[in-house]
């Protein structure tokens, strides 16, 4: 099956580059910097806004509209699936363990043991800080799988693979180890001199909602992670949109 074909640049909504489209999904990849949807604090312009005008063309009589599937934080820079129907939505977060989700990102420090799963369970806090308790009944089982892609200039590159999808999860299992991502202010050092926070959602293998075909989709290593550790070595990235295989 050949691989999809991204959309023409010139239709694509501004501040976001659309990977895929279909009528039953949209695949982007998210800047750092940009909410995936509005809070009651913040109603700045976002992912959500954005693709809803997209889809509208700009009619705002249109009865076209974007769905939430899964979020990343504002600072994670990444892919992000969007549903374009509430049933596309419920079959994409009903089949969320069955999607592949593959992070990279840049730590402060050298870890000890250079690959592994970090499991706790994680909790929040009335200052919506989150953080792992003992107490199985307060908080949510997590793990994070993680293994050493390349050590300079005293940061770690990681690729993470999520086995879990907690808020913040990623951040607060590599803080805790004493190793916080780069840039992190929430989680990592008080005197954090990195602008940007070094966490990008690199990959993302899903099941069709429609059709039942894996959808593959890879992006490149942000320019932000080769200025932090130099050059870095990684294997070839899937073509955008590769369909993979047929849903059992």
């Amino acid at each position: 099956m050949p691989a999809a074909k991204r959309p023409p640049t010139k239709h694509h909504p501004k501040g976001l580059t659309v990977l895929y489209e279909d009528k039953d999904v949209i695949v982007v990849e998210k800047p750092c910097g940009l909410l995936t949807i509005g809070t009651d604090r913040d109603k700045s312009r976002t992912v959500h806004t954005i693709l809803n005008e997209y889809v509208r063309k700009g009619d705002p009589r249109s009865r076209n509209r974007i769905y939430i599937v899964h979020r990343l934080d504002r600072d994670t820079s990444g892919i992000l699936i969007l549903a374009k129907s509430e049933a596309a939505k419920m079959y994409l977060q009903e089949h969320w363990q069955d999607t592949d989700k593959r992070y990279l990102t840049v730590v402060h420090g050298r870890l000890a043991v250079k690959a592994g799963t970090i499991s706790s369970c994680l909790a929040e806090n009335s200052a919506l800080k989150v953080y792992s308790t003992p107490d199985a009944a307060q908080g949510k089982l997590s793990h994070t799988e993680y293994a050493v892609i390349k050590e300079a200039k005293g940061f770690s590159l990681l690729e993470i693979h999520l086995l879990t999808g907690r808020k913040h999860q990623i951040r607060v299992h590599l803080s805790e180890m004493g190793h916080p991502v780069v840039g992190d202010r929430k989680y990592g050092k008080g005197s954090e001199a990195h602008g940007n926070l070094a966490l990008h959602a690199r990959s993302l293998s899903f099941t069709h909602p429609v059709s039942g075909k894996r959808l593959t989709f890879e992006t490149p290593v942000p320019d932000y992670f080769t200025r932090l550790v130099g050059s870095i070595a990684m294997s070839a990235a899937a073509p955008v949109g590769t369909l993979t295989k047929d849903k059992p």
